[in-house]
Parts: C-alpha cells; sequence; structure tokens
C-alpha cells in the first residue's frame, strides 16, 4: 500500500506575468464557468527544480539537448581532436535521443534526398534539400528533444571522457552502457523522466503537480509603457523612444501536489531518508519558490499565505472543488482559506478520514498560525537528511 503526501497551499501574487501562452498573455483557464488565471505544472516545477533550495540540500540530474556539445568541448579541453571529438558526441547523444545530426544528415534520409547532389544543397532555396541541413556543428550534436540525465549517468559520460583522452579503447557497448536506470537521482524520481528511444529506462514520477489557478475570476488587463532615450534632450524629437504593451494580472492562486512516497523511495534505491529530504526540498520549495516569468519587470515574489498538508495512505484527492464557485468579497484569501478547510471537513464527513496526519500554517490575518517548521516536523520532514 502506497503512502501519500498532499500539499494544499494558497499563493497571493500582486501583478505578474508569471506564464505566457504562445502570444505573451498570462496563461488562463475556464473554472466553474469563469476565467481563472493559470501557471502551468510544467513552469512551477522548472521554478521548484532549479531553485536555491534544491541545489542546497540535494544533488539533482541535467536536463538537456546539450549534451553533445558538453561531451565535444571536455574532448577538446582534454586535447582530444576537434574530428574524434565530434564523432564520439554524436555518439554519446545517439544514446539519450535522436540525434540532430542524424535527423538532418541526407545520407540518412530517403533514397531520392540521398541523391540530390551536393553543389545542388549548397545556398539552397528554402524547401530545397539545404533547409534541413545543420547550420553549424553545434547543432548536430543536439538531441531533438530534452534527455533528464541522471547523475549517475553524467557520471559515467565524464568517465568515458576521460578514458578517451587517456587513450583507452571505446567501443560501442561502452556508449550503452552510459543509460542505466536513472534511479538514485531526485528530481528524476519526483518528475519522471521518457526516453522514447529506450522505454525500459523511463522513469514513473513520483510527484504530480496540477496547474495553480486562481480561486476567483480574473481579467487580464494591458500594461502600456514607454521607453525614454537618456541623450534626447528634447530638442527635435519629445516623443518616446519606445512605445509597447504587457499584459497582467493578479490572483490568490490554489496549489496542489502529491507525492507517492513509496514509490519516491523505490525510484530512490530504497533510501528513505533521501525521499524525505526530497520532499522537504519540494515543500519548502512549494512555499518560497515564484515561477521567474517576467519577474524583472514586476517583482513578483510571494510566499504561500496557507499550508495545509496530509499524509497517509488513503486515496489522494485535490480539493479544487473549494473553489469551483469563484470566490469574491472583500476579503479574497481569508475567504478562499475558509473554503478549503471547511470543503477539507466536508470530504472527511462524507467519505471517512482522508489522511493520517494533516498539519497546516496560516500567514494571513494579524497574527501567524503554525509555521512551515511545524508542519515539516509534524510530517517526519524536519530531521530528514539525504547522508
Amino acid at each position: 500500500m502506497s503512502e501519500f503526501i498532499q500539499f494544499h497551499f494558497l499563493t497571493s501574487y500582486p501583478p505578474a506575468n508569471l506564464n505566457r501562452d504562445d502570444l505573451g498573455r498570462p496563461k488562463t483557464a475556464v473554472f466553474g464557468g469563469t476565467q481563472r488565471l493559470r501557471v502551468s505544472s510544467q513552469s512551477l516545477k522548472r521554478a521548484w527544480r532549479t531553485s536555491d533550495v534544491f541545489a542546497t540540500a540535494l544533488t539533482i540530474g541535467t536536463r538537456t539537448k546539450e549534451i553533445g556539445n558538453y561531451v565535444f568541448k571536455a574532448l577538446v579541453e582534454k586535447h582530444v581532436t576537434e574530428t574524434d571529438a565530434d564523432v564520439i558526441a554524436k555518439k554519446v547523444a545517439a544514446v539519450f535521443g535522436k540525434s540532430k545530426a542524424k535527423a538532418d544528415d541526407p545520407a540518412t534520409d530517403e533514397p531520392e534526398k540521398a541523391s540530390v547532389p551536393a553543389v545542388a544543397k549548397k545556398g539552397g532555396r528554402k524547401g530545397s534539400a539545404a533547409e534541413g541541413a545543420p547550420q553549424n556543428p553545434e547543432e548536430g550534436r543536439k538531441t531533438e528533444q530534452l534527455a533528464h540525465i541522471s547523475i549517475g549517468e553524467k557520471a559515467a559520460i565524464d568517465q568515458l571522457v576521460q578514458r578517451v583522452a587517456d587513450k583507452g579503447i571505446v567501443t560501442e557497448p561502452d556508449y550503452q552502457a552510459l543509460l542505466s536506470d536513472g534511479h538514485g537521482t531526485p528530481d528524476i524520481a519526483l518528475f519522471g523522466r521518457m526516453l522514447a528511444a529506450s522505454p525500459k529506462h523511463n522513469v514513473e514520477a513520483a510527484a504530480q503537480v496540477a496547474h495553480a489557478i486562481s480561486v476567483h475570476r480574473v481579467t487580464v488587463e494591458d500594461d502600456y509603457f514607454t521607453a525614454v532615450d537618456d541623450l534626447n534632450d528634447g530638442s527635435e524629437d519629445v516623443g518616446a523612444a519606445h512605445v509597447g504593451t504587457s499584459e497582467f494580472a493578479a490572483a490568490v492562486f490554489y496549489h496542489y501536489v502529491c507525492v507517492n512516497r513509496t514509490l519516491l523511495i523505490e525510484s530512490l534505491n530504497e533510501k528513505p531518508a533521501l525521499a524525505d529530504e526530497t520532499i522537504k526540498s519540494l515543500l519548502t520549495a512549494c512555499c518560497t519558490v515564484a515561477p521567474s516569468g517576467k519577474q524583472n519587470s514586476f517583482g513578483s515574489h510571494a510566499r504561500a499565505s496557507f499550508l495545509l498538508a496530509e499524509k497517509g495512505t488513503q486515496q489522494p484527492r485535490s480539493l479544487s472543488v473549494a473553489f469551483l464557485r469563484a470566490v469574491e468579497g472583500p476579503d479574497i484569501l481569508g475567504s478562499a482559506i475558509n473554503a478549503l478547510t471547511e470543503t477539507r471537513a466536508t470530504m472527511d464527513a462524507v467519505y471517512g478520514k482522508c489522511a493520517d496526519k494533516i498539519a497546516t500554517f496560516n500567514a494571513h490575518g494579524a497574527k501567524g498560525e503554525g509555521s512551515l517548521q511545524a508542519v515539516l516536523t509534524e510530517l517526519g520532514l524536519q530531521q530528514a537528511s539525504n547522508a
């Protein structure tokens, strides 16, 4: 039976554009028949994973398309010829994903495309055979998709680089041996990974992160702004040097995160202490780290004002239904806290106890109630250590 730890927290952001769509506008969603502001789970996970909170407590993996270029530069620095380094780098990249070198190499295309004379490809028009060719060698050493490389895999790559530099023999099986199961790396265990070229090395995510949504209806607004030229004395042109618009909105968000602690321990090679340190870091990041989108323009850093944490073997459930009806009134945050706690109590009344342990903190109002440290202690995470 799996043990779950669930986080429900409310965070209020001032005017911001934390997570943009393809038009540069804050992301939204229709929920309960009204438009809400939204921050995607991908944006949240990226902010938490790359935060100082994670960097201080955990050693995490490397998520990149650039592993081939990393190998190439490391080999060249160790005085391997660029020609040999390029070949080896492309082979390493191909282990972790479909290589752009293969995707763009005319020799690997269909026969009729491969037979086009090289002279016809050089400087070809848009849409010709030349269009797919890499514009520089670095592109050919990239993978088409991001690869999440574990701590052990990164160490194995570094060892292979050193072996090449020492004139050691590297065979094809050595390249395939670089790929491991990915276990033992906290962020891979938490958020999972998919390697389409090698499904047996996929890792199921132990953490499920919902898109954050505002608890109230939101209208995205436009910010009209200008920039002034410092060297323009206004004698000839008194207009602005630049005029633009930027979209923004302010909201109180409901966040929901569920961690399967049992699966996390399994994916961390049966290390409960490391699993608890990982959960501790995740919860701390959830409450203290904001997405980085447009922060230089808005400075919209915020911390969670309310947290409800639950631990138990019961089937997880989100409490987003608390906000199906948009919160209104002069105290939206206070009303949202009441709606969340009442919904949890109602769920318990209908379904029975939904968690074995419950811990909260409340930073809203005249004085705070509880603390993040107290919640960590109640969940058995305060003394966690990855040692």
